[in-house]
């Protein structure tokens, strides 16, 4: 071995023990910090990654008297009923264009939302009405539910009533197909655009006030400051937020779908979770539900690929 071979391999050696010297003052003086994230760490490994082993019953004919093990095999059987069945393509429709409709109304809604409260220079105004607008995420979906059908009931609701003032017959809302998603999506939006805009102020208050100050100073208008200085100073929560949403793009949530829809909605209502759900425990083929599922896990993992690729061509990297 030659001096400068010696001298290369000295030099790595001293780089790390000085990287183990630093990682451990790293923890210790971050020691509580990571002691806290213990809990967070532990429920992901008992209630994720634990039952991760169940994903075997999608390839077996799973039997609660034997159980997962002595279950017999059957390889992909599931998999090729699922996608032979017609059912598979309806349900696999409504959660895509739920899924859409969500994207497409619900995510730039906390964005437009965080951005105009943002610009309210009056404090007291702001502070109430966040707290409006986000009690209705504390709301549950059983009560949310009840307030739709309540509010839409044909003999009762108010919506019924002023078209009833107005000298036409009361429409059954939630028994026409036409107008469930409509429904749907917007007591989703409702809710849930509370939660999204508090995450997005929050983002807001890491922007640097001398940008503002320095823009006003240049002219520039409010609409200016918030296309140059407000939107690129929250685009990677928007990134972040958006790739997280597209790997849940099949998820529509079970209990409002639940909830509203009903037989004479079926076909633009029934949703994976309540078909699983109607599969799984109604009629016990519970195999066949966690192939459901799988297929979901799926896609939902390749989307989230794609989506971190496209935010990396962007110049908007998260990992």
């Amino acid at each position: 071995m030659n001096t400068l071979e010696l001298i290369a391999k000295k030099d790595e050696t001293v780089r790390s023990h000085t990287r183990k010297g630093d990682l451990l003052k790293h923890f210790k003086m971050y020691k509580w910090l990571y002691l806290f994230l213990i809990p967070g760490f532990l429920y992901l490994f008992v209630f994720k990654y634990i039952p991760m082993f169940g994903i075997v019953i999608a390839f077996k004919d799973f039997s609660l008297v034997r159980g997962i093990w002595a279950s017999k095999w059957i390889g992909f059987e599931n998999f090729t009923y699922l996608f032979e069945s017609k059912d598979f393509y309806k349900v696999l429709r409504n959660s895509l264009i739920l899924s859409f409709y969500q994207t497409l109304f619900g995510f730039p809604a906390p964005i437009l939302l965080a951005v105009m409260l943002n610009e309210v220079r009056h404090l007291l105004f702001k502070r109430v009405s966040q707290t409006l607008l986000y009690l209705p995420h504390f709301i549950s979906w059983v009560v949310l539910a009840g307030m739709v059908i309540n509010f839409l009931s044909p003999s009762t609701g108010p919506v019924n009533y002023l078209i009833k003032s107005m000298g036409f017959e009361p429409i059954p809302f939630l028994l026409k197909p036409e107008y469930f998603r409509t429904i749907l999506i917007s007591a989703e939006v409702w809710k849930g655009v509370g939660w999204g805009t508090i995450i997005y102020l929050a983002a807001m208050t890491g922007i640097d006030p001398s940008l503002y100050e320095s823009a006003k100073i240049d002219g520039a208008s409010r609409l200016q400051q918030i296309r140059y200085i407000t939107i690129p100073g929250i685009a990677s929560t928007v990134v972040v937020l958006l790739i997280l949403q597209l790997g849940h793009i099949l998820d529509n949530g079970f209990e409002q779908v639940y909830l509203l829809y009903n037989p004479r909605t079926y076909d633009v209502a029934d949703v994976f979770e309540t078909y699983t759900y109607r599969i799984g425990l109604i009629d016990g083929r519970l195999s066949f539900a966690a192939a459901v599922g799988l297929f979901k896990a799926f896609v939902g993992l390749v989307l989230i690929l794609i989506a971190n690729r496209i935010a990396r061509l962007f110049g908007k990297q998260i990992w």
